[in-house]
């Protein structure tokens, strides 16, 4: 088990809230849309391993993210808490709920499916991130330049060189792992959770309108493992709600929760 970084948001005093955020993201991500929710939750946002600012480890299955979790909280003396996860994040957060039900109340899971994602788009950025020779890179706009015939979409660029930081020499560094995390890719694209598996507790899924990542006839799949589950759309959003309709994500969330009791 690693030692996770993590950022709180504030709300201290309110009902924890753990966020999780997607492949290659980091708590940075959360920064905005934690700050709304922590309104009602004390809000602390992780970075996963190999992401971020927390340590680095050559092995990262989905068991391994977990632990790391269950660790951290432990570490803050939380037994219980809500959860927020983003795409692999999500996944992480599913099986949490899974496999140790005692450690969540209610789960949300952001523009993510239990099914297998492999895609051929997500193996170009990699590629794209590995052909930059950072001892030569002048800044991040040469950066997303580089990558441009891999990597079409400019919001993609520029989200992928978010982790990209400056080292000392003046020169450039991957924040993440991106050596480990280009092993696990295989794994972590696949569906973590077993057919039967199943979690009763309060879920509630948020899903981008405009995004493909969840498809109706994956609905069916997410009732199958969470049966008490809400299933939401955000009819303007992308992939990333959470930062492209802030608000609405906020409450959305907030008034699900408070239906609850």
């Amino acid at each position: 088990m690693l030692e996770l970084y993590s950022r709180d948001l504030g709300g201290a005093g309110n009902p924890p809230l753990v966020v999780l955020h997607g492949l290659l993201g980091s708590s940075r991500n959360w920064l905005s849309a934690g700050k709304a929710l922590a309104e009602h939750w004390h809000v602390l946002a992780l970075d996963l391993r190999n992401h971020g600012k927390s340590p680095h480890g050559d092995s990262m299955t989905y068991e391994d993210l977990v632990q790391d979790v269950l660790a951290w909280m432990d570490r803050q003396g939380w037994e219980r808490a809500d959860f927020v996860g983003h795409s692999m994040g999500g996944k992480v957060a599913m099986c949490i709920a899974i496999r140790h039900p005692e450690r969540i109340k209610r789960l949300v899971v952001v523009d993510i499916a239990p099914k297998s994602y492999r895609s051929a788009g997500s193996r170009a950025e990699f590629a794209a991130m590995h052909e930059i020779k950072l001892p030569e890179l002048k800044s991040r706009t040469e950066a997303e330049l580089k990558m441009e015939s891999r990597v079409p979409d400019w919001a993609m660029r520029k989200f992928l060189t978010t982790n990209l930081e400056r080292i000392e020499s003046g020169g450039w560094r991957w924040a993440i792992n991106l050596t480990g995390i280009t092993a696990a890719l295989p794994e972590l694209e696949e569906n973590p959770l077993a057919a039967d598996e199943t979690f009763t507790g309060p879920t509630l899924f948020v899903l981008g309108g405009k995004s493909r990542y969840v498809l109706e006839h994956d609905h069916a799949g997410i009732r199958g493992h969470f049966p008490k589950v809400e299933i939401r759309q955000i009819s303007e959003s992308g992939h990333n709600p959470h930062m492209q309709n802030r608000d609405e994500f906020a409450e959305l969330i907030s008034d699900w929760a408070g239906s609850l009791g």
